[in-house]
């Protein structure tokens, strides 16, 4: 057994656009400063992550003792190819995920060759820069809707108890093709969907956000795909019904990138 921890908060980040990695914007130093208040009082064991980057038929979890950085992008500055991520992995915790999931329903299966990549990557060099809390990152299944993801956070969500971060790493718009560059004002469809993905999550309005491209304004604009929406689901499921959002960034990059990231903590009320 571990050690009694306080209870972590579950995260869901935006990690933009992989410039984000040396173009921090607004938002990597609030990622920063959130977590060095949180790890003041409770000391992680380690990071779970679901990146909309690593999609497998299976329900799939890294293993690897040293993942390897992986640059999974192309056309960008020479220097971001040079940029290391070298937090140790952990099979025991992997194994943890595995039976968590499996106890779920969830047949996952270990994957001990897999790297990092940029959607797990880039926001943990602003989250933790010292890259020495064990990281180990989950598939997102290449069917599962909203729904599933949602369950798979629940399913993970007693790690909080020992340590752990449950981390959904997506973007709240993400609309690549209406990225031109350069400073911009926010699109107004960006900030409509995302205050209504605030006051939904702030309300507890599950059903609603699980049925977001129906309910929500622009979803279909925000979201082509809904791969980078989906991590959302991962830490919702994982915070719980009573959690409340604590919002670390609402800023927009590129006019059209919601950087918006907030935790889920457990409500006072």
């Amino acid at each position: 057994m571990h050690a009694e921890h306080p209870l972590i908060p579950s995260l869901f980040v935006s990690h933009g656009a992989p410039l984000f990695a040396t173009d921090a914007g607004e938002t990597g130093p609030a990622l920063t400063a959130w977590m060095q208040k949180l790890t003041a009082i409770s000391p992680l064991r380690g990071v779970v992550v679901l990146s909309p980057h690593w999609m497998a038929r299976d329900v799939s979890v890294m293993t690897n003792a040293k993942p390897e950085t992986w640059h999974d992008f192309g056309g960008f500055p020479p220097a971001l190819y040079q940029l290391k991520y070298p937090a140790p992995g952990s099979a025991a915790l992997g194994d943890e995920v595995i039976g968590l999931l499996n106890a779920a329903g969830m047949p996952a299966k270990a994957d001990a060759a897999r790297p990092l990549d940029h959607g797990a990557w880039v926001p943990l060099m602003h989250l933790l820069p010292e890259a020495t809390v064990p990281v180990v990152q989950v598939a997102l299944p290449v069917r599962w809707g909203p729904k599933e993801v949602y369950q798979m956070g629940a399913a993970l969500a007693p790690l909080r108890a020992s340590g752990v971060l449950i981390l959904g790493s997506g973007s709240m718009t993400h609309n690549l093709s209406e990225f031109f560059g350069g400073e911009r004002e926010p699109a107004p469809y960006v900030i409509e969907f995302s205050r209504w993905v605030e006051k939904a999550v702030t309300e507890g309005r599950w059903d609603d956000l699980l049925n977001y491209r129906a309910t929500a304004p622009h979803a279909a604009r925000a979201h082509p795909t809904e791969d980078h929406f989906l991590p959302l689901f991962f830490a919702l499921g994982a915070g719980g019904k009573d959690a409340k959002p604590d919002y670390i960034s609402r800023e927009v990059m590129y006019s059209m990138l919601a950087m918006d990231a907030f935790a889920m903590a457990a409500s006072n009320g």
